[in-house]
């Protein structure tokens, strides 16, 4: 473990309040190390975006005894139907009209990341932390009001527009941090923060369902006091990780290790830094967006049809009933669908260790090469999965889709690294917010082509177990598009690089210093960071993790059983 050694340690300057950057300078002894679980405890509570589903049935039967709101006829019918259920409070909500907060999580989060990724990288990441905080826990309260009042225009504006907004800002705030303080290990800091995201829905999603089970009475679901209870927790958990954040001094280096010399077996590795306006015209920033974009859309829309997906291409050998899925009766539909939650179940745990894996392994590999892998082993699994699905081979399909489901959390983990390697560390958080456009466009477009396959191929009459044949080989070139687009990248041209003066100039604005600020001035001595506060904070997030594994594996158990 690496500790903060430094010479002069003046204290910060007047005036400096509480958030501001020069106030989360790391003083001597202060231990890397601690800064990962800070990440982590916003990204755990913001990853609770993944889980909302479990909310959905709830929501859709918050009137006892009501009707559910009238679906319309038609496209037009059905979107002024849909509309008029934001201000409706006499019928129950259809769980596709719920479905805009989940869509709408996702576009808000790539646009704030975007239009806030430059002020982030001025104002550190405690003050994006607070704001995140501020803003997801604000949502879901305000969210709690609207299904208290049955408008559902305030879940959109709680949830979905200003808790979006606290999701783009969360996700982005430690990624610029972490990889100044882990230069020799920038896949494996990313990956630790992301894999909190993709963790998030399995704490969230068992404790929403026993705080709603524990609410519930005879009168109401018990959603609205659950959202109050979710953001209180949230919000203790996110306002320590933000206060746990800590910046490097300028030109920290871990003891003992010196940057790699500018060779060709790096050469995709940077010491130069690219300014956040400039990326928008740098042709390899478009070519890691699209390949993001091919990646996060295939495995997107396949995280979304996975449970339906597995029932209908099995059926009934899923409980050893050689029978097809139209031909199962009501028990055994709810036999199997007990199965494809265990899948679903599964595929969080390969999603969430993927984030870690991969990434640690891109340090190894590089990133460029990572990424072929996602595409090359992704698009032979793609293109395997009709044969295995005709052949009724259970685990050679499950297993594909757990891989290429791990390659899907890899992408997001090992991106921010990638960008690091291309465009230098100075403004990484901030570009990483404009690539994070990529996902918004990937939410519409992988669900829409597997969801629109599917319906046109029943429409052709196709048997249920074959409708997603030719999905999986659209999903094939998709990955193909990407592949040729990430072997396209090259070093970035030095004309776009800032000179020594735009870096400094950049530098000041971010509030940079060589000294620290807050923790450790004095003496230097009694600032090392103890070992009780690293296990202390490690526990702080380790221990829900644990949780929502082993509440995760419960039911992986059904599938396997």
């Amino acid at each position: 473990m690496s500790s903060v050694g430094i010479d002069a340690v003046p204290g910060p300057g007047r005036g400096a309040g509480w958030l501001d950057k020069e106030r989360t300078i790391a003083g001597v002894g202060f231990n890397r190390w601690l800064v990962p679980p800070a990440a982590l405890a916003i990204h755990l509570c913001i990853g609770m975006a993944y889980g909302f589903s479990v909310f959905w049935l709830p929501l859709s039967k918050v009137l006892p005894g009501a009707a559910a709101c009238s679906k319309g006829t038609g496209f037009l019918g059905g979107l002024a139907a849909g509309i008029a259920e934001f201000t409706l409070s006499d019928c129950n909500w259809n769980v596709a009209t719920l479905g805009w907060m989940y869509t709408l999580f996702f576009v808000f989060l790539g646009c704030a990341a975007a239009i806030w990724g430059g002020w982030l990288e001025r104002a550190g990441p405690r003050k994006a932390g607070v704001v995140s905080a501020l803003c997801w826990c604000g949502g879901m309260l305000v969210s709690a009001l609207g299904i208290q009042m049955h408008q559902f225009w305030l879940m959109i504006l709680g949830s979905g527009v200003i808790g979006g907004i606290g999701l783009g800002l969360g996700y982005i705030s430690p990624v610029s941090t972490l990889i100044k303080w882990f230069p020799d290990k920038r896949g494996m800091a990313t990956g630790m923060a992301i894999m909190g995201f993709g963790g998030g829905a399995m704490i969230g999603s068992p404790l929403a369902a026993e705080l709603m089970k524990l609410f519930a009475t005879p009168e109401g679901v018990g959603v609205t006091q659950t959202f109050v209870v979710m953001a209180l927790v949230y919000f203790v958990f996110m306002m320590g990780g933000a206060l746990g954040y800590r910046v490097p001094p300028t030109g920290w280096k871990p003891a003992g290790w010196t940057a790699p010399a500018a060779q060709a077996a790096n050469a995709m590795i940077t010491q130069h830094h690219v300014h956040v306006k400039k990326v928008w015209g740098i042709p390899q920033f478009w070519l890691v967006w699209i390949a993001l974009c091919m990646n996060v859309s295939a495995g997107i829309g396949v995280i979304g049809m996975a449970s339906p997906m597995l029932q209908e291409i099995f059926g009934g050998s899923l409980i050893g009933v050689p029978a097809r899925f139209i031909d199962l009766d009501k028990a055994q539909l709810a036999a199997i669908a007990g199965v494809a939650a265990g899948f679903a179940a599964l595929l969080s745990l390969f999603n969430i260790g993927g984030r870690f894996f991969w990434a640690s392994l891109s340090d190894r590999l590089g990133r460029k090469a990572t990424y072929v892998v996602f595409f090359v082993l992704g698009g032979l699994l793609y293109a395997s999965m009709p044969s295995s699905a005709a052949a009724g081979s259970k685990l050679a399909f499950v297993g594909a889709v757990c891989i290429i489901l791990s390659m899907y959390g890899g992408g997001f983990s090992t991106v921010p690294a990638y960008l690091a390697d291309l465009f230098g560390t100075q403004m990484v958080g901030a570009i990483h917010g404009r690539l994070l456009t990529a996902w918004a466009t990937a939410g519409i477009l992988g669900p829409v082509v597997v969801n629109y396959m599917r319906d046109y191929q029943l429409g052709l009459g196709l048997p249920r177990e074959q409708v997603y044949n030719q999905t999986m080989y659209i999903l094939v070139g998709m990955l193909a598009v990407g592949l040729v687009a990430n072997l396209m990248v090259r070093p970035v041209d030095a004309r776009h690089f800032m000179s020594e003066e735009e870096l400094a100039h950049e530098k000041r604005l971010a509030h940079e210093r060589a000294a620290a600020a807050e923790v450790g001035s004095g003496s230097g001595q009694a600032s090392a960071t103890s070992t009780l506060t690293l296990v202390l904070a490690w526990a702080a997030v380790g221990l829900p993790l644990a949780w929502g594994v082993y509440k995760t594996l419960i039911n992986v158990g059904k599938f396997f059983h």
